[in-house]
């Protein structure tokens, strides 16, 4: 066979090839690695100490573990065969070549994102180094791992379509909905769960429990929400992970360090700007608490609190958050108060704010009742107003985290 016939189908070979195309282009290259900042999917796509991008984070689940899979290039293990079409449908309808996809992969929120940024992101995703690395995503038992059951899920939960801008609102406002209705997929972890798995519509934005964190209302609810913020403040948490009224810690620290602190002013803005119009639930009055309970709370806080956040519970500016008026303080679910005093917490460090201020763990020396008085206190003081807590559900807590860090 001659040379010029051996180049030919070696030619054929890479025009055929899935893993190849036409040169990418820098612009639609530099826009998809944005996009993928801004969908944060190196939070699930890349393990600690892994390869980025090449999968294998166990994601837990009501129904079992998901581990999440390789997205590099690579043709035998990543998705160096998939094609454009192939990838436009995992990202909007769930559905891939192996199936139905299970929405830990966020699809009911990507199938808001426009083919133009979803096809951006894969050309971005192409450029990455191709790294060979076999993960077995579906680890959930039976029924769960069979992938057709999710067409009944979807008929219930999902909807498929693109983001539709709302007439009569701002260009700001319809860029901050398209991004955490879309590809920044807030909902997926703001948003409480039914019982399976698909979003409570009625409380959209409202709080939700994952992973034995709660991540917090995300609604312009003045009380338990963010409606007291202004939109500059929630703009520099998004920026900073930390204003007044908070520090990110927990997942909201690796959602701040490797995603929204990396958007431009602009988008951090048009996000606040759509929070702050999201509407919240009237608020009810809790029940009010024991005179004893609030003694023993005043005298804790006093010995153990009082240093950092002050005795009127201001806080003091870049180093502890005001407990005062803070939504965190009064959310709905407390797990992440608990969490704090029994384990620590260490806030995020970031270029507008690189100190990371961290509190320390308390659970060594204060009991389950200290604890309960004290975040009851901290709870109703100050114009404050959140339901107490009991030693039974901090005791209950202590048991299930210390389970977990083990």
């Amino acid at each position: 066979m001659s040379v010029i016939w051996v180049v030919r189908i070696a030619a054929a070979a890479l025009l055929m090839s899935p893993t190849t195309s036409m040169a990418a282009d820098p612009a639609q290259v530099e826009q998809g690695r944005y996009l993928a900042v801004a969908g944060d999917c190196a939070a699930c796509h890349t393990a600690p100490g892994g390869a980025a991008y090449a999968g294998g984070v166990s994601i837990q689940t009501p129904f079992g573990t998901l581990i999440s899979p390789n997205i590099t290039p690579d043709i035998k293990t990543g998705i160096g065969r998939m094609s454009d079409a192939q990838f436009l449908g995992d990202m909007h309808t769930g559905i891939s070549s192996d199936g139905h996809l299970y929405p830990a992969f966020p699809y009911p929120y990507f199938t808001k994102v426009t083919d133009a940024d979803v096809l951006a992101i894969y050309a971005w995703l192409k450029t990455l180094p191709p790294v060979r690395n076999k993960i077995k995503s579906n680890q959930l038992p039976f029924p769960f791992n069979i992938r057709a059951s999710m067409r009944v899920w979807n008929s219930l939960n999902f909807t498929e379509g693109r983001f539709v801008p709302v007439a009569g609102k701002s260009d700001s406002w319809n860029r901050g909905a398209y991004l955490v209705e879309g590809l920044a997929h807030c909902g997926a972890c703001h948003t409480a769960k039914t019982s399976l798995g698909g979003d409570e519509r009625s409380r959209l934005l409202q709080g939700g429990v994952l992973d034995q964190w709660f991540a917090p209302n995300l609604t312009g609810d003045t009380h338990t929400g963010i409606g007291g913020w202004s939109v500059e403040q929630i703009a520099l948490y998004l920026q900073s992970g930390h204003n007044d009224f908070a520090a990110a810690t927990g997942p909201m620290a690796e959602v701040v360090s490797v995603s929204t602190s990396k958007l431009t002013d602009a988008d951090r803005r048009a996000i606040a700007i759509y929070l702050k119009d999201q509407p919240g639930q009237p608020t009810i009055a809790p029940p009010s608490v024991d005179g004893a309970v609030m003694q023993l709370g005043a005298a804790v806080y006093d010995q153990q609190c009082a240093a950092c956040h002050t005795g009127q519970g201001t806080g003091v500016d870049g180093l502890a958050p005001a407990f005062a008026h803070a939504p965190s303080i009064q959310a709905s679910d407390p797990i992440n108060l608990v969490r704090a005093v029994l384990l620590g917490a260490a806030s995020v460090a970031t270029d507008t704010a690189p100190t990371a201020p961290a509190m320390p763990a308390f659970g060594w020396k204060l009991s389950d009742q200290q604890i309960a008085a004290v975040l009851s206190y901290i709870r109703t003081s100050w114009g404050n107003s959140a339901a107490p807590l009991d030693a039974g559900l901090v005791h209950t807590l202590r048991d299930s985290l210390t389970a977990s860090a083990h």
